[in-house]
């Protein structure tokens, strides 16, 4: 059975059981420390948990993509670790418990329908306490009770919010893998006999801040169960690595490698190292999550640069992992599409990525060279392990490839302040995550609140309205007075609660006696729109009627900006092409922000392109339709979705014309004349593959091109010329300037010719070899080149090292004659090391080379270092 059919037969059977079944969706961060992130349909599973928000369908269906990088040193070395892999998983908010959970898994797992596993292979553990779980194992389901283990790690808790007893179920997959006299030899025990299938978690209570732990007032189900251990107890075959998920880019890497799979345990490990990571990293990119130093972004950067270097071991020594994503999209395409279509653009970004990282390691072999020669110079023996690390950590340098460079210049590695280093990287990873991904413990004023409040704020920015509940502090209460910070909620609300990129409304609360301010408006976990209010006079009452406004200016200002983000990305796609996404934006009453997938530079006629498709549709005048329609019938429609959000069975759908149309919940302009005027004022990029562009709408924009407007005609003046004069005039000065530079240039080259006669006494005989190395004056690197060829026609046979300092950097030539040539000594070579002690690098020819460094004050030692690798040198030969 392929793994894709275990996968649809998993989800065919919840769906029998009354689950919602959540479709794929982007990847987003997890609330389990141990998980990066998971598949975008699935990120509510915390809030639904811990109570914040409540799900349309209580059970809840999925087959998750998930990433974990906290153990990736096992990928490859063992037969199931791995950094992607596809968690089946149901779910129960508050509905069912363990008796469905248990008996729901045993029939999936035994019915000849379904997977038809021999019920005589199957073992379970279960928590010691957990006397509800087993007793429905024994007696409901009939399993034998030697074949249930009570275990003390069968308690799921990663910390503050809800936790429970879990039972795990274990398939035997029979002698060859173990025998049962050996006492690990058993369910959850360190053996390959006993292979873990499936995990109930039973969410049960709450671990609150103090360490206690207390009944939950809704009890869950969480169960996972990994797709590559399914696929290889069915598929039969040793490790997760020989599935029908990994064997195809398994057997593609063969071919470019020119080698055989199990041949060789070295070249297994790469194999299965590039397989895995190339899954995540075509994954994530095709998610919109670009490499990056930062982040999800560095993660997909370290794993995409590992697979190279293991690619390096097998001699594949040219960019190869974009042609993996084909194979991929093979394998994954048919229930993750998006694989598929964005090939193209996935297959644009690996390589790009690839080819950079073969340019980093000649870089990280420059700053190694200059690390080995400072510590040579200091009389030390050892690279520092913080130094080293950071090679490995920045610029992805292997901590091997440093310890052969050193141990090559007589030097060794601090390993063990490299493994410090790294456990202290892990450490803040591990906070990070735990940090942005936790749950809520259950409860709170706002968790139970069932209070009905109706959004009206579409069509009315104003409305007499009631009072339904105030909340100060953590205490639902019935009178607030003057000065206090509370939340309130409305019967009905004009107050638009920020989401979708659109910040809230602002406005008054106000009846007779009695004015607050709307400060702030968010959801609450039934998603009624909480307004947080300030009140400056009066007092506060439940069942009050108050007259609750929205402030008009800033709604109006908020709504053109919206419309313009909906026609801006219609307009990046079409000008910079349909790989293009939204990645994140904010709607502001005085700008917008639009951060979008894109790989690569936007030239300023793409730009004045894109700001000019946005002002036609203003121009034009075209009405803004906003309608509720089923999703199927939006998406038939052509309708936007935006990747990674998650939409009900009913949707509102903005359309622009022909021009837009996109699943939005905002508020926008009834016609785009109303938008005024749009205008860029600012492109960037803000990660790798991500830009952001920013920009105004109406008055904004009408003021801020009116202050350019101001600039130039201040730079008219100080011109002395006429407004539509400014180029010209501007092109004439910069022509007298490069004049001046070449006036500047032969005099430099004059006082070269003079200065190199001067030096030609200075050159001295090491070991044999006449050696020039010596600080001249020369404003630029055209000058220090001048000056070297003058000295070639002096110095016949010669090593000529100049340094010269320019600011706060300093450059360095070194050339060689023919005759030294041949004896081996090499200019490109020569002043790597030489320019490494000032923090630089470069490289160059045989006969010639030029460099540039950091530090200025380290010139004279540069120097020094030239003389030391010109002996060297000579002694050899």
């Amino acid at each position: 059975m392929k793994a894709s059919e275990i996968r649809s037969r998993w989800l065919k059977f919840f769906e029998s059981k009354g689950h919602a079944i959540e479709q794929s969706a982007s990847l987003v961060p997890h609330n389990d420390p141990s998980l990066l992130w998971i598949n975008a349909g699935m990120a509510p599973l915390k809030s639904y948990f811990d109570g914040r928000v409540v799900p349309e369908n209580p059970r809840i269906a999925n087959s998750q993509k998930c990433i974990r990088t906290n153990d990736i040193e096992n990928v490859g070395k063992t037969k199931r670790h791995h950094t992607f892999f596809e968690m089946l998983g149901n779910f129960s908010i508050g509905d069912y418990f363990k008796e469905e959970t248990i008996v729901w898994a045993w029939e999936f797992l035994t019915g000849p329908e379904w997977i038809g596993f021999d019920p005589e292979r199957l073992s379970v553990t279960v928590y010691p306490e957990d006397e509800e779980a087993f007793e429905i194992w024994n007696k409901t389901v009939g399993l034998p009770a030697e074949r249930i283990y009570k275990l003390e790690d069968n308690f799921w808790d990663i910390g503050e919010g809800p936790c429970g007893p879990c039972t795990e179920i274990f398939y035997d997959r029979g002698d060859k893998y173990g025998d049962l006299a050996d006492p690990e030899c058993t369910p959850g025990g360190e053996n390959e006999r006993f292979l873990e299938v499936w995990n109930l978690v039973f969410s049960q209570f709450n671990h609150n801040k103090d360490g206690s732990y207390t009944p939950l007032p809704n009890k869950n189900i969480d169960t996972g169960a990994g797709l590559e251990r399914f696929a290889s107890i069915v598929q039969d075959v040793d490790s997760n690595f020989d599935t029908d998920l990994f064997r195809p880019l398994i057997d593609r890497t063969c071919t470019i490698a020119g080698i055989r799979y199990k041949e060789n345990e070295e070249h297994d490990i790469a194999l299965k190292v590039i397989a895995d990571h190339v899954r995540t990293v075509a994954f994530s990119v095709g998610d919109g999550v670009m490499p990056s130093n930062e982040g999800r972004g560095y993660v997909i950067r370290r794993l995409l640069r590992r697979a190279v270097r293991y690619g390096k071991t097998i001699g594949i020594d040219r960019p190869f992992l974009y042609e993996l994503t084909a194979t991929v999209g093979d394998i994954m395409g048919g229930y993750y599409p998006e694989v598929v279509e964005k090939q193209e653009f996935i297959e644009r970004v690996i390589r790009n990525e690839e080819e950079r990282f073969h340019e980093t390691l000649s870089d990280g072999l420059a700053i190694l060279a200059g690390l080995v020669s400072a510590e040579q110079q200091a009389g030390g023996k050892q690279i520092n392990g913080v130094d080293a690390f950071k090679l490995y950590d920045t610029y992805g340098f292997p901590f091997d490839l440093t310890e052969d460079y050193a141990a090559e210049h007589g030097l060794i590695v601090d390993r063990a302040g490299f493994d410090q280093a790294m456990e202290e990287q892990r450490e803040r990873a591990r906070a990070a995550r735990q940090d942005t991904g936790s749950m809520n413990v259950q409860g709170g004023p706002l968790a139970g609140l069932t209070v009905q409040s109706e959004f009206v704020g579409y069509s009315n920015l104003t409305v007499e309205t009631r009072i339904t509940t105030i909340i100060a502090g953590d205490q639902i209460v019935d009178v607030a007075g003057e000065g206090t910070h509370c939340l309130v909620l409305l019967e009905q609300t004009p107050f638009y609660a920020e989401s979708g990129g659109q910040v809230s409304d602002l406005g008054t609360l106000t009846k007779s006696g009695f004015s607050a301010v709307v400060e702030d408006v968010s959801k609450a976990p039934l998603g009624q729109h909480v307004q947080h209010v300030l009140i400056q006079s009066g007092t506060l009452r439940t069942g009050d009627i108050v007259k609750a406004e929205v402030s008009r200016e800033k709604r109006e200002q908020i709504v053109k900006n919206h419309t313009a983000t909906h026609l801006l990305h219609k307009a990046l796609k079409e000008v910079l092409g349909d790989h293009v996404n939204q990645a994140g934006s904010l709607v502001e009453p005085d700008r917008l922000r639009f951060d979008f997938s894109h790989f690569g530079s936007i030239t300023e006629q793409e730009l004045a392109s894109i700001e000019r498709r946005v002002n036609e549709q203003i121009w034009q005048g075209t009405p803004v339709i906003i309608e509720s329609k089923p999703i199927a019938e939006a998406k038939a429609m052509g309708a936007m979705a935006l990747f990674g959000e998650k939409y009900g069975d009913v949707v509102r759908v903005v359309q622009v014309g022909n021009y837009s149309i996109e699943l939005c919940g905002g508020c926008h302009v009834s016609n785009t004349a109303q938008i005024g005027l749009f205008k860029l004022v600012g492109e960037s990029g803000i990660g790798s593959g991500v830009r952001r562009i920013e920009a105004l709408t109406g008055q904004s924009a009408y003021t801020h091109m009116d202050g350019q407007l101001e600039l130039l005609k201040q730079s008219a003046e100080l011109l002395k010329t006429a407004l539509s004069e400014v180029p010209k005039r501007i092109e004439a000065l910069q022509a007298q300037v490069k004049e001046l530079d070449r006036e500047r240039e032969s005099l430099q080259a004059k006082l070269g010719r003079i200065e190199a006669g001067s030096l030609e006494s200075k050159a001295k005989s090491v070991g044999g070899v006449t050696l020039l190395s010596t600080e001249v004056s020369a404003g630029s690197m055209d000058a220090l080149r001048g000056i070297a060829d003058e000295l070639k026609g002096k110095l016949a046979s010669a090593v000529l090292v100049l340094g010269a300092t320019q600011e706060d950097k300093v450059n360095f030539v070194v050339s060689i004659s023919p005759d030294l040539i041949k004896q081996g000594f090499h200019a490109g070579k020569l002043i790597k090391e030489i320019a490494a002690v000032c923090g630089g690098g470069g490289g160059g020819r045989p006969d010639l080379a030029q460099a540039g460094g950091k530090d200025p004050s380290k010139l004279n030692d540069a120097l020094l270092r030239a003389e030391e690798l010109v002996l060297s040198q000579a002694n050899v030969i």
